[in-house]
């Protein structure tokens, strides 16, 4: 049997930590919850287990390389699940990826890479399928907001109107936070990737990228690239730097859980009313479309590596403390029926939030999730977790789950 519910791993980064900070204030470091922090130093884990405290003396840690087959293999056989935090993921994420699905060890992580998603699903989910891994990506701000947010609508839909909804848009209605280091090297790295792979740039055009075949055509999908009105928000909107990811793991969710053959989703970010609300729109939209011309282009890509945050720094705990965000997703059915329903976060998004957000993704699948009740595979946090996430979320990461109108 297992030692541990959950090992964090990579628990020495800057969302480790305070990944490890939340766990210790809610469970601390010998009581219900058997959890542990692990890394590749001794050194540092023991510099993030003091700056805990005295009561976290007992906190167990174990040191394994990232890039050592056998001591990945001795983390996963300790524990139930490994929530990872080793980015970028592309780079660094796929020995232990590999080693939980040749032991059946269930795994969560951040990753926002979708193409390593991807890559990830064509070659392991076999052998998880096997082993009996539940191995689930996106467990942060992306994607478990939208997906969950998603997964909340339709089963609204369908306790209110007996159906769901074929057309669903999410919409930044606002937030607050900072980026870190070690997304914005994800960020890089992915682009430095596909300036060279014509391939991956077609993969990462396809809204379907990571989900699997289906016997019927799927629509046309309608991503925000500009600066656009919308009128069930009455509001401009602009593009949502997150929504690449977010609305491919939506897209597989569908898949599996059907929530419509002929499925649309996009995802924006609202900016206001009037004339604010569209200049607004159109300073995003071209603030977005400039960085990302110039990180594609490789002198401008190392001199913006140099002067943003670097891996290992990240907003602050005051800015993490008094984050949030608020996110509305519309829902219509065929008939025209139309739902909206709203998901908020009390802290930092990408980190405050996040934190506490893979921190229970790890532990819903360690205590509510038999393995006789969900097999091996790839999921998505709503294929994977269903209602009892959201439970775990409202209870104890600061989200919520409401609806807002019906009609």
């Amino acid at each position: 049997m297992p030692t541990f519910d959950v090992i964090v791993y990579g628990a020495t980064s800057f969302v480790g930590q305070i990944i490890t900070r939340y766990l210790f204030d809610q469970y601390g470091s010998d009581g219900s919850v058997k959890w542990a922090i692990a890394g590749r130093s001794e050194k540092k884990l023991l510099a993030v287990r003091n700056a805990l405290g005295e009561t976290a003396s007992t906190l167990p840690f174990v040191v394994a390389d990232a890039q050592s087959a056998e001591a990945l293999t001795r983390l996963c056989k300790q524990t139930k699940v490994v929530v990872s935090t080793v980015g970028p993921y592309a780079l660094y994420g796929e020995p232990l990826v590999k080693a939980c699905a040749e032991t059946g060890t269930d795994y969560c992580d951040l990753t926002g890479e979708v193409h390593w998603v991807k890559r990830m699903i064509d070659r392991y989910e076999t052998l998880a399928r096997q082993t009996g891994a539940r191995i689930v990506h996106c467990c942060g701000y992306d994607s478990i907001p939208s997906d969950m947010g998603v997964y909340y609508l339709q089963e609204q839909a369908k306790a209110h109107f007996g159906t769901t909804c074929s057309t669903v848009t999410m919409r930044v209605k606002a937030a607050k936070g900072g980026a870190s280091g070690g997304t914005i090297a994800s960020v890089l790295n992915l682009v430095k990737e596909a300036s060279t792979d014509a391939t991956l740039r077609k993969e990462l055009a396809n809204p379907y990228s990571i989900c699997p075949p289906v016997a019927y055509t799927r629509p046309r999908q309608s991503p925000i690239l500009s600066v656009k009105y919308d009128a069930d928000a009455n509001a401009w909107m602009a593009p949502f730097v997150m929504a690449a990811v977010n609305e491919r793991v939506v897209q597989r969710s569908n898949a599996f859980l059907q929530y419509h053959q002929q499925f649309i989703y996009n995802e924006a970010m609202l900016t206001g009313k009037g004339v604010v609300g569209f200049l607004a729109s159109s300073a995003v939209t071209a603030g977005i479309g400039g960085f990302m011309l110039a990180v594609a282009a490789r002198p401008l890509r190392g001199l913006i590596g140099r002067l943003l945050p670097k891996p290992g720094e990240g907003p602050s705990p005051e800015a993490q403390r008094t984050g949030f965000f608020v996110h509305d997703v519309y829902g219509k059915t065929e008939t025209g029926q139309t739902i909206q329903v709203r998901v908020s976060g009390d802290r930092d998004p990408g980190y405050g939030s996040t934190a506490k957000m893979i921190a229970q993704a790890g532990l819903c699948l360690a205590q509510d999730i038999a393995k006789t009740d969900k097999p091996g595979g790839f999921y998505t946090p709503a294929t994977g977790f269903g209602d009892q996430l959201i439970d775990r979320l409202q209870s104890h990461s600061g989200l919520t789950f409401s609806v807002v109108t019906t009609s």
